[in-house]
């Protein structure tokens, strides 16, 4: 039996299950991972080395620049497997790459 969190317990199901309860990250936390043919190799609970913990996916939404608002209001057909090492840098890089778009307030205005 894998492990569930205490509440949306038949929605992560349904994600996890569309998964295969693996991480569906295919590159978006800047990892190309080349040794699992293209998608993260983590899966729910299981572990990463001998010095870690078991690995817990989140159901999120693959655009990381998602609003928890948002988020929680998609239903499990529109959410993804994210392991937390994928999830955190895709959103890093994600708010990186929405930053570095963004011109500055000072250089609009000027003429």
């Amino acid at each position: 039996m894998r492990s569930t969190p205490i509440t949306a317990v038949s929605l992560f199901r349904a994600v996890m299950t569309a998964a295969e309860w693996r991480c569906q990250c295919t590159g978006a936390c800047g990892q190309t991972h080349a040794k699992s043919d293209g998608r993260c190799p983590r899966e729910h609970d299981g572990y990463v080395g001998k010095n870690s913990g078991p690995v817990r996916l989140t159901a999120a939404p693959p655009d990381p620049l998602t609003n928890d608002l948002q988020a929680a209001a998609l239903p499990a057909g529109e959410l993804r497997a994210w392991c937390p090492t994928c999830l955190t840098t895709a959103r890093t890089r994600a708010h990186k790459t929405r930053a570095a778009g963004t011109p500055s307030p000072e250089g609009l205005f000027d003429l």
